[in-house]
């Protein structure tokens, strides 16, 4: 018990002061970062220099720390250094591009839309509410959003503005936590530069969906982890320390580790929660028939050896993996329990179609190690396929990392399979968390073949060093790539208009520039505060930057499947086709559900029109866009009150 408490208290300890670092170099880095009026990125090339300039800075902070490990010099200088320099790493290679936008990547278009409101509703309000809709609790995992609503609850900003600052403090601190976690794993001058590897690739693949990025970049250490508590040969046969005292914990911290790592997934991100449950699961079938095999190869060569049954070599395994869920259950009902109360309460989800999307990314398998569109990731992850065959059957670590790349392919397959049944498992989706595994096992094939061919050679004096340049070299080579790979996202975060009604390209911002006037007239006119009102608008980004709750969601696929969204959208295409205002204002007040207080229309001649959504899967892309025209003498009547603000029309219930 005092190894394991010894273990997580350590682990615990390293991990928050090493999060400390992270929040405080990425917070300096980018305060000092807005203090300077910058060119926009898409229009010249200096803040892509300078981006260059601190992704150099950084390699040099991680280069002493290994320097100093090796040494065995101040080790506590060089933890914080590694801290400190995959951290500025993080901040340069994503703040300094982003420096002259107030918006982060992809801005406010396409997903990054409802992130934004879900980050706004959260700002907003303490509570687990649906990101659109009123009176209905959260269904997509709140954890990564309800943190940063706190943030910018306590910076007093508004939840849009928070998006980029702590997206990228986030990744920063996520960066160092799955360093900590490899330095238990691993040698520390290893764990350095296995996660500098790793966040490099999760930076330049994941970031644009930063809370799922968090679980990418500690998916590989964590997989570890759990193969390290699940697969363990020498479990009947523990050594303890000359005083009788255990060297380890049997696994414990190892299983405690990996639960918290599943229920933090869950808090986060559904997909990544399923897939990682999967992993583990598929870890300890493979453990079990490993013990199991070597029981039978005992048998035959030593047969008057004991031999252990099929249940007591399942048992410890399956000990674990209880405790595993157990913890993870823990941790998921703090952002699912309302939902599911809910549901269990007779409130049965009506629509679902969160899975109905296959691009053409996701109706092939992926291989990374064979895609020379970015040669040198390519490269690193053929070396790290090598890597796994090799050393499989000699290195936990290549087990556990080998045993997650199969369930990924596995997973895949089983997407694929099941678009038959026409759903999909949004396998696509994983691949992030492909290229960061195979990456990490790059690194070790760098590192052990550098080490095989030095001792082959007869260990020149120079070949150490030598290596250790080419590494770096490498390393600058691909990161300052970086930019040119999320070129796209960049630009879209300087074209998107801003919620002060500005494009940080210094031209003209579209209709988003009306949303200040329309939030003033509607608060004016409602005389309620923003989350007790209900809009009905197809400019869905205007609660991306207000916290109005909307009557219908962007579309089917992020939409709560308790709304209930094909119903909401046939009854919105029946009040367009009403004859008076009469009709309107009693379907209005007869609602199945909270109706609008108002509404936000684009004008269309003397009629005002919503741009609708439906689902059309199997078909890619798998929205249909569609005009629903409400003709504009539905409102003639003293009950609204109708305002002309732009190319908008406000219509605001009296």
């Amino acid at each position: 018990m005092r190894v394991l408490v010894r273990q997580i208290g350590g682990g615990l300890g390293e991990a928050a002061v090493g999060a400390v670092v992270a929040a405080l170099v990425a917070a300096i880095g980018l305060t000092a970062m807005s203090a300077v009026q910058w060119p926009a990125f898409n229009s010249s090339n200096v803040t892509r220099a300078l981006t260059t300039v601190g992704q150099a800075g950084a390699a040099v902070l991680l280069v002493l720390a290994i320097v100093l490990i090796r040494l065995r010099r101040w080790p506590w200088v060089a933890k914080v250094l590694s801290w400190a320099g995959i951290s500025a790493f993080v901040t340069v290679t994503l703040g300094m591009p982003l420096a002259a936008t107030k918006l982060y990547l992809f801005g406010i278009s396409v997903d990054q839309e409802f992130r934004t409101e879900y980050l706004t509703r959260l700002t907003d309000t303490v509570a687990l509410h649906d990101m659109t809709y009123a009176d209905i609790p959260a269904y997509y995992p709140a954890g990564w959003f309800w943190i940063g609503g706190r943030v910018a609850n306590l910076l007093g900003l508004a939840g849009w503005e928070t998006f980029k600052p702590y997206a990228i403090v986030s990744l920063a601190v996520a960066s160092v936590l799955a360093l900590v976690l490899w330095s238990k794993l691993i040698r520390w001058d290893w764990a350095v530069a296995v996660a500098a590897t790793t966040t490099a690739v999760m930076v330049a693949f994941a970031s644009p969906e930063a809370y799922s990025a968090v679980l990418v970049i500690l998916f590989a250490p964590a997989m570890v982890l759990a193969w390290g508590a699940l697969y363990r040969p020498a479990e009947f046969g523990a050594g303890t320390s000359p005083a009788g005292e255990p060297r380890t914990a049997g696994g414990w911290g190892a299983a405690i580790g990996a639960g918290a790592f599943l229920g933090l997934s869950a808090m986060f991100y559904t997909l990544f929660f399923v897939v990682a449950v999967f992993t583990v699961a598929l870890m300890g079938l493979v453990a079990w028939a490993t013990l199991w095999w070597q029981q039978r190869e005992i048998a035959v060569h030593q047969p008057r050896a004991p031999r252990l049954g099929v249940f007591r070599l399942l048992w410890p395994i399956l000990l674990r993996l209880i405790v595993m869920g157990a913890i993870a259950a823990i941790l998921a009902l703090i952002v699912w329990g309302p939902y599911l109360a809910k549901v269990l309460t007779g409130h049965l989800p009506e629509s679902n179609t969160a899975l109905h999307y296959l691009p053409e990314s996701g109706s092939r398998l992926a291989f990374p190690m064979f895609d020379f569109s970015e040669p040198l990731l390519g490269a690193l992850c053929l070396l790290g396929t090598i890597w796994l065959v090799v050393r499989a059957a000699s290195s936990r670590r290549a087990q556990a990392l080998a045993i997650s790349v199969v369930a990924i392919y596995l997973w895949s397959l089983a997407s694929m399979l099941v678009t038959a049944a026409g759903t999909t498992g949004l396998a696509f989706r994983l691949e992030p968390i492909l290229q960061v595994l195979l990456a990490a096992a790059g690194a070790f094939g760098f590192v052990e073949g550098a080490r095989a061919i030095y001792q082959a050679v007869d260990e020149p004096r120079r070949f150490r060093a030598a290596t250790g340049v080419v590494a770096v070299l490498g390393a600058l080579a691909f990161t300052q790539s970086i930019p040119g790979i999320l070129n796209a996202e960049i630009t879209t975060a300087y074209t998107d208009t801003d919620g002060h009604g500005a494009r940080a390209d210094k031209r003209s911002p579209s209709a988003v520039s009306y949303y200040g006037r329309i939030d003033q007239t509607l608060t004016e006119q409602t005389g309620r505060p923003r989350d007790e009102t209900v809009v009905l608008t197809a400019d869905t980004s205007f609660l991306s930057y207000y916290p109005y709750f909307g009557f219908q969601a962007l579309t089917s696929h992020y939409a709560n499947p308790l709304a209930d969204f094909p119903a909401r959208a046939a009854e919105i295409k029946r009040w367009s086709e009403l004859k008076s205002p009469a009709e309107l204002i009693d379907a209005l007040n007869h609602s199945p559900w909270r109706a609008p207080d108002a509404f936000l229309f684009r004008r269309s001649g003397e009629n005002y029109t919503l741009r609708l959504a439906e689902d059309v899967y199997p078909n890619d892309p798998n929205v249909r866009r569609y005009t629903v025209e409400f003709p504009g003498t539905l409102f003639a009547d003293p009950h609204f009150r109708i305002t002309d603000i732009g190319p908008f029309t406000l219509v605001v219930r009296r």
